[in-house]
């Protein structure tokens, strides 16, 4: 790995890369085959640090195909739903294929702009000058559990989704689900088919479900195809694809959402793909109640005024993006903490000031991170 201490005496104003996930990866590749240096900073002492710290059994819900970045494909051997451990596997190798100038164990708090360059404030109160900053910190930054009343006493096991690796230590014992995402309903899925007692699923809003792949055609495609599409015909599409492909789960506590699919995909919210979920609720491994709305001692206080006593609650409620002591300052960020652009484009206010990895696209979060590593190289080589 390079010296930081060289970095500091550099003055060829590189771009700067925050983060080494795959986003940050992305653009420093991307940059580095239309010949602009790129240096990448990551906090940690490896590449790819959220995708090594998720749980066992997750899988891409996107296609190997459609899910490598630019430069180098993802191998067949691992696969059409790729394993968590060889998105990490895949992340390294990339790192090295594309020979990136990484810089491990170094933090960036804050950046600000100097005349036409950029300053990263670092660990060590290093001061690191760049012609160019992008920023790939990670759409899944900062756990999030809501400030429910009560939770700061409750006297159970309340852990978040990120602390959660496999069910082992959950075989036998009555575990609550709080949040019906992809995370939350594969976690789900995970502890009924792996011996828990019993296993529930807060549901504050019913999700719409879709199928991984259905005939072979993967949901990925039909994502990429349909987001230039007219809302309300998607949502059409949609509800004629659901009532295919989805079984009604009404009478099991899951009905079906009354917004639109793609409606709900322009407010934030992604469909849940089906990696059990479904088969969990119509059998009764998983039982759908309702949300959670505050903790009495070592009970679970329910939105319908119900109360119940699991032995642990996993939250997976979501995280923040974390972005502002970083770049908070410069008005960039909107009113929910996330970028007001991203990929090739840049705030009118901060020439030079990159984002990418900060949206959940319906067509594949690696593949937009690809296509923006190839916007931003553009951008900057022009």
């Amino acid at each position: 790995m390079p010296d930081l201490r060289a970095l500091d005496l550099t003055n060829d104003r590189p771009v700067y890369v925050i983060g080494a996930g795959p986003g940050g990866l992305a653009a420093a590749a991307a940059l580095r085959e239309r010949g602009v240096r790129a240096v990448v900073l990551e906090k940690s002492d490896s590449v790819g640090a959220s995708w090594r710290g998720h749980y066992d059994r997750l899988h891409l819900h996107t296609t190997r195909r459609l899910s490598g970045l630019p430069g180098l494909p993802m191998p067949r051997r691992f696969g059409r739903w790729v394993a968590r451990d060889d998105v990490v596997r895949y992340l390294e190798k990339y790192a090295e294929f594309h020979e990136l100038e990484l810089v491990t164990g170094v933090e960036v708090s804050r950046i600000e702009p100097d005349g036409a360059d950029w300053v990263l404030h670092a660990t060590g109160g290093r001061r690191l000058t760049g012609r160019a900053v992008v920023v790939a910190t990670g759409f899944n930054h900062t756990p999030r559990i809501p400030d429910w009343p009560g939770r700061e006493v409750y006297a159970g096991e309340l852990l978040h989704a990120s602390a959660y690796r496999n069910p082992a230590p959950y075989e036998g014992r009555d575990v609550l689900v709080v949040g019906v995402g992809n995370t939350g309903a594969e976690i789900a899925a995970d502890l009924a088919g792996a011996g828990a007692s019993r296993v529930r699923l807060a549901v504050r809003t019913a999700p719409h479900i879709v199928r991984r792949s259905t005939a072979g055609w993967p949901a990925q495609r039909t994502g990429i195809l349909v987001r230039r599409l007219p809302v309300p015909l998607v949502d059409a599409a949609g509800r004629l694809l659901a009532r295919i492909a989805v079984p009604d789960l009404s009478a099991r506590g899951l009905p079906r959402p009354e917004a639109g699919l793609y409606t709900r995909v322009r407010q934030g919210a992604i469909p849940v793909q089906d990696v059990g979920l479904i088969d969990a609720v119509r059998t009764g491994t998983v039982e759908p109640v309702a949300a959670v709305a505050s903790f009495d001692d070592a009970k679970v206080v329910l939105a319908d005024g119900s109360r119940i006593s699991p032995d642990a609650v996993i939250a997976a409620t979501g995280y923040h993006r974390a972005l502002e002591p970083l770049v908070g300052h410069l008005g960039v960020l909107d009113e929910r903490g996330r970028p007001v652009v991203h990929g090739g484009r840049t705030p009118r206010e901060t020439p030079g000031l990159y984002f990418t990895g900060f949206t959940n696209p319906i067509s594949g979060m690696l593949r937009e991170m690809a296509l923006d590593a190839r916007k931003i190289a553009k951008a900057l080589s022009a």
